[in-house]
């Protein structure tokens, strides 16, 4: 192998990963791990570090990791982010890092993100945080939230003396960590371990507490808290409004895959009911939808279809999803848009077992036109084109939006059309004072790295605020 080579990541046999649950990629080995290192180039400007949404010093961490000072690397990594080993698995390093690196320009780039891993998954095999509990500084802030925004939020504050409360609507801290991204890409192990180690500096986390319902924002100011962040995420999902939505058999993407990664579906003695269906469509082409199709498919679907109304140049899911997706078996139908989905529909019968149930997907096809205001090529469909494909479930992950409880509860906040919350850029301040919010809940669904950046930013104003406060 030339140095002009990234190492290639160890993963299971597609045909045995396609019907298990078990994490795909298996990660470097040490020696691989300071060969892919020794890549590096040092660059003095280090542009990689301006491709990371929370600043991580990446050639520092990658030299640490070239001396074999693994646990030095994790040390580095720490400096600025809250979850290394999940940052390791599912951030787009592709666009953001790695397509900054000198490496790149005239062969392949470093593979930051394995590296991240790879130095987060040592220490946790080897090592113990060392936790230094800071001196409290008197003051209470209080986190909407435990999602990769409100985490990274809480830890920053924690490190700095605030008492700090996680307020988390389900039953498990975790946020879209826990209920949107499979086990098979994320093991929920890991995110358990951050969020003890955020316990540990002495973060507080109330489950099963909708803000908005049990609680309102204004009445935690009543409770003492002298700041709010608002990391509720953007949980509320969309549908295209076609006829046959209502039927048996269809889903959000994010009900399909909360019963599934949150409620342990996938697990034979799982009281969770959750379709076994044998053909299935998934509507969208993101990584929400690669998510979907991909555990369809290892719940024991014969048959995985994406449908997409652009082309596989136009996927917006990461190139490795869409990649491990098509070597498991998904089938893509591409330039295609969903028309209606049919039902079976027995009038005579209404004791018919399928009455109700999904039975097809009518979609009818598509060509690009001229690009839209984003730069993107435009679907135009194709009159008469239409066609079916016998289903029995549709998921449709077509995007989501902030859940309007928060807005609608609290007096004085703004939002904008999207129904996110309005925020001064540089501080995730938003209309409201003392209140700051980040995520997904401003931008709407967006990367785990991005929401970390937003949820840190917010922790660096609050401080001051209160600081400035006081």
């Amino acid at each position: 192998m030339t140095v002009s080579e990234r190492h290639d990541m160890p993963v299971q046999d597609a045909k045995v990963r396609a019907r298990n649950f078990e994490e795909v990629a298996l990660g470097y080995s040490p020696d691989v791990a300071i060969a892919e290192a020794q890549r590096c180039l040092n660059c003095k400007n280090a542009p990689c570090v301006s491709g990371c949404p929370v600043n991580i010093s990446i050639p520092r961490f990658i030299g640490k990791i070239k001396q074999g000072d693994f646990e030095g690397a994790y040390s580095v990594i720490s400096e600025s982010s809250s979850l290394p080993a999940v940052c390791g698995r599912v951030c787009p390093q592709e666009t953001q890092c790695e397509s900054k690196c000198v490496r790149g320009i005239k062969s392949q780039s470093v593979a930051i993100g394995r590296l991240e891993r790879f130095a987060a998954d040592w220490h946790n095999a080897n090592a113990e945080t060392e936790i230094c509990v800071p001196v409290s500084n008197g003051h209470a802030v209080a986190v909407v939230g435990s999602g990769p925004s409100g985490l990274a939020c809480a830890g920053d504050l924690a490190k700095k003396g605030y008492k700090v409360t996680i307020f988390e609507a389900l039953h498990t801290a975790g946020g879209v960590l826990v209920y949107g991204i499979p086990e098979f890409r994320l093991p929920k192990a890991i995110v358990e371990k951050e969020v003890e180690t955020l316990k540990r500096y002495g973060v507080e986390i109330k489950t099963n507490t909708v803000i908005g319902k049990t609680l309102t924002v204004d009445e935690l100011f009543e409770d003492g808290y002298e700041a709010v962040f608002i990391g509720s995420g953007a949980g509320l999902p969309r549908f295209m409004g076609i006829k046959g939505e209502s039927l048996k058999g269809v889903y959000s993407a994010n009900e399909y895959l909360t019963r599934v990664n949150l409620m342990k579906a996938y697990e034979a003695n799982s009281q969770t009911p959750v379709m076994r269906a044998k053909n299935v469509a998934v509507v969208g082409g993101g990584n929400v939808a690669m998510d979907a199709a991909r555990t369809a498919m290892r719940l024991g679907a014969d048959n995985v279809y994406i449908i997409y109304r652009r082309s596989m140049d136009e996927l917006p899911a990461r190139k490795e999803e869409v990649e491990h997706a098509q070597e498991e078996g998904v089938k893509f139908e591409i330039l295609r848009n969903p028309v209606e989905i049919l039902g079976y529909n027995n009038a005579e019968d209404r004791r018919d077992v399928k009455n109700g149930f999904v039975r097809a997907i009518n979609v009818r096809r598509c060509e690009l036109g001229e690009p839209d205001e984003r730069g993107r090529r435009k679907p135009v469909e194709v009159a008469g084109s239409e066609y079916d494909i016998e289903v029995d479930c549709v998921i449709m992950a077509i995007g989501t939006s902030p859940n309007p409880l928060i807005k609608n509860s609290t007096e004085g906040l703004a939002v904008n059309g999207r129904g996110g919350i309005v925020v001064e850029e540089q501080s995730g301040k938003t209309s409201k004072q003392g209140v700051y919010a980040g995520g997904d809940a401003v931008t709407g669904a967006a990367t785990v790295i991005l929401a970390m950046g937003a949820g840190k930013t917010a922790a660096t104003a609050i401080d001051e605020y209160l600081s400035s406060e006081e």
